[in-house]
C-alpha cells in the first residue's frame, strides 16, 4: 500500500480484507521491504503473481492465467499469491518498478473485458481499475467467483454509501446494490 492510501475515504484495498480471507497488507517504502513481506512471497504454499500491466515488465515474465490446485492431484498446485499495488496509477507505477525483490516474479497481466465502475476517483482512463475490482479480476481468474461477486457486489454498496453522503442524500437500503450484496452474503466463500 502507498503510505497514505489506506487513511484515503474513496480507497477499496480493505474491502478485500472483508471478503478474502487470505490477504496481508503492507506498507510499501522505497528503501525498506517489510520482513514478513519477504517470508510471505517465500512460503512454499504460494505462487506469488504480480498483477500489473504486462507492457511494464520484460515480456518472459509476463503471464495471462494462474496455476491453480487441481484437487485431482491432490491439491498439490501451489495456491496463487496476487500481489496488488494500493495507490493511485502513478503511486503503482513507482512500486512496481522500484521493489527489486518482485522482479523475479511472474507479472500477471490482466485482459478485462469491461471497463472500471469505480467512480470515487478518475484516472481518465476506462482501463484503469481500483483495487478491490482488481482483486475481483484475480479471484475470476483463480476460480473463486463467490469471492468476485462479493467483491464487485459490496464495491457497487460502498460506492453507493460515498456518493451519498458526499451528496447529502439519503441511502438507498432497499436499492438493488444492497439487494446483490444481501443475495451474495447468503452464499457461502470459500
Amino acid at each position: 500500500m502507498a503510505d497514505i492510501e489506506p487513511l484515503k475515504p474513496t480507497n477499496t484495498g480493505w474491502l478485500i480484507a472483508d471478503v478474502v480471507a487470505d490477504t496481508f497488507a503492507f506498507g510499501w517504502m522505497r528503501t525498506d521491504t517489510d520482513p514478513a513481506l519477504l517470508a510471505l512471497l517465500s512460503d512454499p504454499q504460494w505462487q506469488p503473481y504480480v498483477v500489473f500491466p504486462g507492457q511494464y515488465a520484460a515480456p518472459e515474465r509476463v503471464v495471462a492465467s494462474v496455476s491453480s490446485p487441481d484437487p485431482t492431484r491432490g491439491g498439490t498446485a501451489k495456491r496463487p499469491l496476487f500481489i496488488l499495488f494500493d495507490g493511485t496509477w502513478a503511486e503503482a507505477r513507482k512500486m512496481f518498478s522500484r521493489s527489486p525483490y518482485l522482479d523475479l516474479l511472474p507479472v500477471l497481466s490482466l485482459q478485462p473485458e469491461q471497463i472500471t465502475q469505480y467512480k470515487l476517483r478518475r484516472s481518465g482512463r476506462d482501463d484503469h481499475f481500483c483495487t478491490s475490482e482488481v482483486a475481483a479480476l484475480c479471484m475470476n481468474l483463480a476460480g473463486e467467483h463467490a469471492a468476485e461477486q462479493t467483491l464487485e457486489a459490496y464495491l457497487a454498496v460502498f460506492t453507493h454509501h460515498y456518493l451519498s453522503a458526499k451528496n447529502q442524500q439519503p441511502i438507498a437500503w432497499d436499492g438493488a446494490a444492497h439487494q446483490r450484496l444481501r443475495e451474495l452474503s447468503a452464499m457461502p466463500l470459500s
